[in-house]
């Protein structure tokens, strides 16, 4: 049996809001039971058995990763030299070769968990894995993230994408494991490259969107083609998501082309996804990065993940959603208040309606999922790298460092 948290404080005290203001959090059965405004000037008070002091410190919704990959991760593992390769296909064959050399030392789930206890130690409370499903190794990372899952699942919420690393129709049998996936724990089915991957647009998103409707599930598709071709693609995964009544369970990851169109195409395309209610992902990516700010100016949901983490794609990444929104910030020519402030919600509100993550937010009778970090505002928490001081999920104690605080 999965072992709890310790109980985490019944009363934090002096919290500032992301809105600015400050108040007292009174939680209760892991829930905000009350909000009390603090008045200027109030003397502080040393808390009591049960109580937190802030003491001003910003105190935020847990944070959301919007795209991980817990199965690809070597973290637990030997450190692992990066493979450089040509394109896409070549890396994805080294991969295969390295992910069963690594295998042979930590397994998956045991990585898996390593991450996924690192994420929430730095205040993320939910995050979303698209996890392996492929002839190679059939449903074996799902099963393994399924594990892991299970193991951490008092610290962070952990929801699973049938992910076709090989292509939906370039390779025999891979819609039959998928449909499998789906009915074995996965939430959505994901896609890949629908026309630079498998050369065959309407053949993949037939198999991805029929799975879908037949499960009732979400879907979120890798898209890394670019210009018009890429365009051309989220257009049509908008038609099908109007057309099936999926708006708001869709997501494109990556979306490289909206990083590289000219208007008009760019306010069409945008409108388009907008329109249908796809939501898009971005990781903050040099030169492709969708134009994120004009994006949200045109109706389209953005939202923030981590992508690759230390594997055979990345050597770098820290599971640190809040440093994900300085590197989108920095990319995105984010500098004023407000603009670090929409940065924060790519990480937080944005990334959990894209989940459909229910009861989020600071507001009595949510889930009292919560980060404080070592900052005063919201821009100061995107722009400074702050230290996390309080992580609670559910009103359990995840990490608790105030002490540093008072120091």
């Amino acid at each position: 049996m999965t072992a709890l948290p310790p109980p985490g404080p019944h009363l934090l005290l002096d919290a500032t809001l992301p809105d600015g203001s400050r108040a007292d959090l009174r939680i209760a059965g892991g829930r905000i039971t009350a909000l009390t405004p603090v008045p200027a000037g109030r003397e502080r008070a040393e808390p009591g058995p049960g109580e937190a002091a802030l003491d001003g410190a910003l105190l935020l919704p847990a944070l959301v990763d919007g795209h991980a990959h817990l199965d690809k991760t070597f973290l637990g593992a030997p450190w692992q030299p990066h493979r450089a390769t040509a394109n896409l296909r070549e890396q994805i064959a080294s991969e295969r070769m390295l992910r069963r050399e690594v295998a042979a030392q930590t397994p998956v789930a045991e990585r898996a968990e390593a991450l996924a206890r690192r994420m929430a130690a730095l205040g993320t409370g939910f995050v979303r894995s698209h996890v392996d499903v492929d002839p190679d190794t059939g449903l074996d990372h799902l099963h393994a993230v399924l594990e892991a899952r299970e193991r951490v699942r008092e610290l962070i919420d952990v929801q699973l994408v049938a992910f076709p690393q090989s292509g939906v129709v370039a390779e025999p049998g891979v819609a039959g494991l998928l449909d499998a996936a789906l009915r074995e724990g996965a939430e959505l089915i994901g896609g890949l490259d629908p026309f630079g991957f498998d050369n065959d647009v309407d053949g993949q998103l037939d198999v991805v969107f029929g799975l879908a409707e037949r499960h009732g599930a979400g879907v979120d598709i890798h898209l890394h083609d670019g210009g018009e071709a890429g365009a051309a693609q989220l257009r049509a995964i908008a038609g099908r998501t109007a057309a099936l009544g999926l708006g708001g369970k869709v997501a494109v990851s990556h979306a490289y082309c909206l990083g590289q169109l000219a208007e008009p195409e760019l306010t069409r395309t945008a409108s388009a996804l907008a329109a249908a209610g796809v939501a898009v992902m971005t990781n903050g990516p040099a030169r492709t990065m969708p134009p994120v700010k004009l994006l949200h100016e045109l109706g389209v949901l953005v939202f923030a993940g981590s992508d690759n983490i230390r594997d055979a794609w990345w050597p770098y990444g820290t599971g640190d959603m809040l440093e994900r929104t300085t590197v989108i910030g920095l990319q995105g020519d984010l500098m004023t208040d407000q603009d670090l402030a929409l940065a924060a919600e790519f990480a937080t509100g944005h990334a959990a309606r894209a989940l459909g993550v229910e009861e989020y937010g600071i507001a009595v009778g949510r889930s009292a999922n919560l980060v404080a970090v070592a900052a005063h505002s919201v821009p100061e928490a995107v722009a400074a790298h702050p230290g996390r001081l309080l992580v609670l999920h559910r009103g359990r104690t995840v990490l608790d460092r105030l002490d540093a605080l008072s120091q």
